[in-house]
């Protein structure tokens, strides 16, 4: 290998969205060696079956149907 164009390889912690935490080694950039994941298999509506990103994304379309009429 080259010396001097691979990133950093070093120990950072994850942060699961319920507290959980996850000692891995990464080339991810972060601060303090700490990630914070928003998203994981617990909520995640992949593994839970549960749709509520799509009603979401429903209610987002009605509200910009009713204000584009507006304009």
């Amino acid at each position: 290998m080259k010396n001097g164009i691979h990133p950093d390889y070093k120990e950072i912690t994850v942060v699961m969205s319920d507290g959980t935490e996850v000692t891995t080694r990464s080339t991810m950039n972060t601060k303090d060696g700490i990630y914070k994941s928003e998203v994981d298999s617990k909520n995640h509506p992949f593994y839970t079956k549960n749709n509520n990103f799509s009603a979401k994304a429903g209610r987002v379309d009605r509200f910009k149907r009713m204000y584009d009429k507006k304009k």
